[in-house]
């Protein structure tokens, strides 16, 4: 009986902090952890090095800023999702008006089209069974 009582309470026990594990939110990038996946997405835009350089400061201006931001709102303890889509999505417009002056047309294209939205964070789907 005492087994039984111990190999209950353990499994319990295991199930429990197998749960707590998967509450915590992931961790978020640092700005040079994204700017150096962002480049390593660029790879096949073949960039000559003056080109990389700008680039690369384009993107570390822009995730810095970005991270500013996101700090200031959530400091002022704003909560309104739109307002806080609506200036990424302002910061979004301008770094790419300032990667167009840097990147061929094509190049540009390309970006817009197969690089941005892999870099897009996955959400998580919806899962269950729908019971």
């Amino acid at each position: 009986m005492k087994k039984r009582i111990l190999v209950l309470a353990s499994l319990m026990l295991a199930g429990i902090i197998t749960v707590n594990a998967q509450d915590a939110p992931p961790q978020r990038r640092t700005v040079e952890e994204r700017v150096k996946m962002t480049m390593e997405k660029l790879e096949p835009l073949k960039l000559d090095e003056a080109k990389k350089t700008e680039v690369d400061s384009i993107f570390a201006r822009a995730f810095r800023a970005q991270d500013v931001k996101r700090a200031e709102m959530r400091a002022s303890g704003s909560t309104d999702r739109d307002a806080m889509r609506a200036e990424m999505q302002k910061m979004s417009a301008d770094m790419d008006d300032k990667l167009k002056k840097v990147l061929t047309d094509e190049q540009f294209k390309e970006w817009k089209e197969k690089i941005q939205p892999s870099l897009r964070p996955q959400r998580p789907g919806g899962g269950g069974n729908g019971n």
